[in-house]
């Protein structure tokens, strides 16, 4: 299959997607989401693939965000949909994908990105990596699994801060906070990544689908998060804030909020 937005690459067992939209950072839109899909579905049914490595084209950005371009006219409705459909089609499938797949986070991985990375099943990051929410800056907050995932993996205080204060934290400091499991120089990432492939290539692909299953399976509860957020990120479309946030963002400048 042919792919617009992405490049893939064969190694052994290992299977590398580079998101390949370096004049945008490699910021998700709609085709790419799709595609992504589309990708992680046909190399999962591929039995001679036993890992996945997910990573961005050039040195500057894994993936930056979405392409907010794409919804910043879009309703309270249109905006519930916007967050319930990427869920389903893409950062809930990556997570409960049977195929292990290694986030590669070769520089930004910022909203969307990070959310990405999240989704993945563990993360390695380069040393010049940064990453980050910043959607309330935007009058919106995270709507793909975002409020949800970076709490299990930091904590709730520490992601609660990174969530309102819309910053980004450095290389070292995920790695600190348990975001990623390793930290190398860039020109690094990929090999450190796939030597991390091969170990788990040696191993048996039924015990670890399994073992993906039974852990995630941990993390649910009675009250799905992930609803919740739906909810919530569709009605800051509603928003003046959200209006003015996205505008601001698209015409470069500072956001001045309504409610400010």
């Amino acid at each position: 299959m042919q792919f617009n937005t992405l490049l893939m690459a064969q190694e052994g067992h290992t299977s590398v997607i580079t998101i390949n939209r370096p004049s945008k950072l490699n910021a998700l839109n709609r085709e790419t989401i799709q595609e992504l899909h589309e990708a992680f579905k046909q190399l999962n049914a591929d039995a001679r693939v036993k890992t996945i490595i997910l990573t961005g084209s050039g040195d500057k950005a894994f993936v930056a965000g979405a392409d907010i371009s794409e919804f910043a006219n879009f309703s309270t409705e249109q905006g519930s949909e916007l967050a319930a459909k990427g869920q389903a089609q893409l950062f809930d499938y990556v997570e409960n994908l049977a195929t292990p797949v290694i986030a590669a986070i070769n520089g930004f991985a910022l909203g969307g990105g990070l959310e990405l990375a999240m989704a993945c099943h563990f993360r390695v990051a380069s040393q010049n990596a940064r990453m980050g929410l910043p959607e309330v800056s935007l009058g919106v907050i995270p709507g793909y699994g975002g409020t949800q995932r970076l709490p299990q993996l930091i904590g709730k205080g520490r992601a609660m801060e990174l969530i309102m204060t819309a910053g980004m934290i450095e290389a070292d400091r995920a790695l600190d906070y348990g975001l990623v499991n390793h930290v190398v120089p860039q020109a690094d990432l990929l090999a450190r990544c796939k030597k991390i492939a091969a170990k788990i290539a040696n191993n048996s692909t039924v015990a670890i689908a399994q073992a993906i299953k039974a852990v995630n399976a941990g993390f649910k509860s009675t009250s799905n998060g992930y609803e919740a957020e739906i909810e919530a990120f569709g009605a800051c479309f509603g928003t003046a804030d959200f209006k003015e946030g996205t505008t601001a963002f698209l015409e470069k400048r500072k956001a001045d909020f309504p409610g400010n």
